[in-house]
């Protein structure tokens, strides 16, 4: 177990240096790791090490007191690349293909979960059983049901569990929602949160292919449905397929949702409807819609979503962001920073406020401070706020898979509507079984 003794003292030196280790060269922050007891050690070990999974990994190895000492991925190709990146600083880790081998291994305190979005809630609710902290990429489920489940596991073990909502984590989007609860905007009857990717194009059709040396193709499904393997589907891509994931609306935007809804403090809408498809590219390969926009019913205002991939030019020419409606005027959000625009002369301008530091490096940190502290309540984003966004993002695609407006009962805890609450449910195969925590 990690010795959490004198860490008030410590705090405030250990923040001294964790703020130097974004620019240290590895040769300095290794003296710093050195500098500290084995006792206060906090052993990581990831899951899926080929996208976020190693941007958290990166960025929470900056963190003088962490110590990398595991790696798990399904293709051993991707797990002995990263092997080899830590080996170049001199950091021997051991490997593992089956994360159920990696959770009994006794040595590791915390556990990154970075893979896709279909496998966050059995590893999360596992490596809680097994006594570990754990740090969840975003959603946390790739259903209502796994967010529930997941909610109730950390209160059944009473693991410390952050989710990867870093822009939580950002000062300058801190900063705005100060502004916005301020009350200066005015009454606020609309919230916009949008995602325009332009970078995102077009995903070919390609046939079904054989599962590329290297990969555990059966470890990669999972409890996801059973089909034959297309390139399509893996690594990044996976992103786009119902199967594992919910497109544009659950990866990005429980990130600009998060604080759509945070700025407002909304909680669960009254109705939900949603329109759009694959108008950009309808023969693509991809299921899900490349062209959205999502009308959440709340008690005092509307929020609306908005996506579009292989465009780049969104509201008030921003890519990406959160605009707050108000009878004053209306502050603009986004990763770079943020402005108010007012309305006629009700209010005063605020010119950008740019962004301040790095939003990642900032939420790891709160992270490991919390894995010490046992102050649950300092999380950035808890599970529980990391829940309530996923929950609303899958409310919106299940408006548009269904093609319907539907209305929420919130005693209930359902929608109104039979057939959107069977696109609620966590269905898997594959002799895997939803975890029963609750």
């Amino acid at each position: 177990m990690i010795n959490r003794r004198n860490f008030i003292q410590k705090s405030a030196q250990a923040g001294a240096g964790l703020a130097l280790t974004a620019a240290l060269p590895w040769q300095a922050l290794a003296q710093q790791k050195q500098s500290v007891a084995a006792s206060d050690k906090i052993r990581v070990g990831v899951i899926g090490v080929n996208g976020m999974g190693w941007s958290n990994l990166t960025s929470m190895n900056k963190i003088p007191e962490v110590q990398v000492v595991a790696l798990c991925d399904v293709d051993s190709n991707v797990l002995n690349w990263r092997k080899y990146e830590l080996a170049k600083n001199g950091v021997t880790v051991k490997t593992f293909e089956d994360y159920r081998k990696m959770l009994a291994d006794k040595d590791i305190d915390v556990v990154i979960i970075g893979t896709p979005d279909h496998w966050h809630c059995l590893q999360m609710v596992e490596a809680c059983a097994a006594g570990k902290d754990v740090y969840v990429e975003k959603p946390i489920g790739n259903s209502i049901e796994e967010c529930r489940v997941m909610e109730a596991a950390q209160k059944k073990y009473g693991r410390a569990v952050q989710v990867g909502q870093w822009q939580r984590s950002t000062p300058h989007f801190t900063d705005a929602i100060n502004f916005v609860k301020s009350g200066k905007l005015g009454n606020i009857r609309m919230t916009k949160a949008w995602a325009y990717q332009g970078w995102m194009r077009n995903i070919e059709v390609k046939p079904d292919a054989s599962v590329p040396a290297g990969v555990n193709y059966d470890l990669w499904l999972g409890p996801a449905t059973r089909r034959p393997f297309n390139p399509n589907r893996f690594h990044f891509n996976f992103r786009w397929y119902w199967d594992y994931a919910g497109g544009l609306m659950t990866d990005w935007g429980v990130h600009v949702i998060d604080y759509a809804l945070m700025g407002v403090n909304a909680k669960i809408p009254k109705s939900v409807m949603a329109s759009g498809g694959k108008l950009a590219y309808p023969d693509g390969a991809h299921e899900t819609p490349d062209t959205l926009a999502t009308v959440y019913e709340f008690d005092n205002h509307l929020m609306v979503w908005e996506q579009a991939q292989s465009i780049s030019n969104g509201n008030y020419g921003k890519d990406h962001g959160i605009s707050f409606i108000g009878n004053n005027g209306t502050l603009v959000l986004w990763r770079g920073g943020w402005e108010v625009i007012p309305d006629e002369k009700r209010m005063e301008a605020v010119p950008l406020q740019p962004n301040k530091g790095s939003g990642l490096d900032n939420h790891t940190r709160n992270f490991i401070e919390v894995v010490k502290s046992r102050k649950f309540e300092t999380l950035a984003c808890p599970i529980q706020d990391g829940a309530h966004v996923a929950i609303i993002a899958q409310m919106g695609n299940i408006a548009y898979r269904t093609g319907k407006k539907l209305f929420w009962d919130d005693k209930a805890r359902k929608f109104t509507d039979s057939q959107a609450n069977e696109l609620m449910g966590a269905k898997y195969q594959n002799g895997y079984s939803l975890p029963r925590v609750m």
